[in-house]
């Protein structure tokens, strides 16, 4: 029988941490593996966080709708500004101005100040993968994303009229590889995709620059449209893609932006996580000087986790 002292001693002696964890995660495991559980952390997260997902619906949605009529003005051969400006680089770079400038006032507009302005499915999973933002936000993120996309095309060839988007010359401002092939487009859109995210996590996750997180990205993007474009169309963003293709009725190469963009920013991710470590990534919202509530496992104001 053992002594009192014994008894005592184990009780004043915890186990090792390593031998008290070890069971937990198997008991995490099996009740998150459930469907009852599935479902109840599925209804949970759209409860409480719908407003964020219209909010990413919406900002893909008026890019789309920006990318659409800028498109159809620079490009179609009706257009005057077509017809005046010959030079494809001079388009290009016009394009870009335009589609940077609305990128910037979306990530600071009360959409993007909200949400965190992600409108890219890559980027929210990239941020998964930080672990800065929960496995149902991110999949909700996503969903909301592609749906917001193609509303905003389908908007676009209403109201723009279908005779002019439909142009072999706009097309739904598809995404389709260049001359110099899919593999180029390929290794284009990884290339420029993790240097996107590089760009995003150095100047966001610094509080003294991250209200500029907006401008880099913004400038970035129409730098990327001037030069990259003829390699891929630029995506980077496999909902951007999806919402073009879906009404141009084109998917021979749908592939590549379903799995460059998030390989190139997952790559991104990796280079900073040996540069800086996990515990240097803040949150995943792009400008996070704002008032607005905050949904994701964000340590930008200090420890805490995602509101429910």
């Amino acid at each position: 029988m053992q002594s009192t002292d014994e008894s005592i001693s184990r009780l004043a002696d915890p186990p090792h941490p390593s031998r008290a964890l070890r069971l937990e995660p198997r008991a995490f495991d099996a009740q998150c593996l459930s469907p009852q559980t599935w479902f109840a952390n599925a209804q949970r997260a759209l409860t409480s966080h719908w407003p964020e997902y219209l909010l990413e619906a919406l900002g893909l949605g008026l890019f789309m709708i920006a990318a659409c009529a800028f498109a159809v003005l620079l490009e179609h051969p009706a257009s005057p500004a077509r017809q005046l400006l010959n030079d494809g680089l001079s388009r290009r770079m016009l394009m870009g101005i335009a589609m940077g400038l609305t990128a910037i006032a979306l990530i600071y507009s009360p959409i993007g100040k909200r949400s965190g302005a992600h409108l890219n499915p890559a980027v929210t999973f990239t941020f998964w993968r930080l672990g800065r933002v929960k496995s149902w936000d991110a999949l909700f993120y996503a969903l909301f994303q592609c749906l917001g996309g193609l509303v905003g095309v389908l908007l676009s060839a209403w109201a723009l009229g279908q005779m002019l988007i439909a142009d072999s010359a706009v097309n739904y401002v598809v995404t389709a590889p260049g001359q110099t092939g899919h593999w180029v487009a390929f290794a284009a859109e990884a290339a420029i995709s993790c240097g996107l995210m590089l760009l995003v996590l150095v100047v966001s996750n610094r509080p003294a620059l991250n209200r500029y997180t907006g401008l880099f990205a913004g400038a970035l993007i129409a730098v990327y449209i001037a030069i990259e474009a003829p390699l891929s169309g630029m995506s980077m963003n496999p909902a951007r893609s999806l919402a073009s293709a879906v009404p141009a009725q084109m998917w021979s190469h749908l592939w590549i932006y379903f799995l460059a963009p998030p390989l190139g920013m997952l790559l991104a991710a990796q280079i900073y996580l040996l540069a800086r470590g996990e515990r240097s990534v803040l949150c995943c919202k792009l400008h996070h000087e704002n008032d607005e509530r905050c949904i994701f496992e964000c340590r930008y104001h200090g420890e805490g986790s995602a509101e429910y």
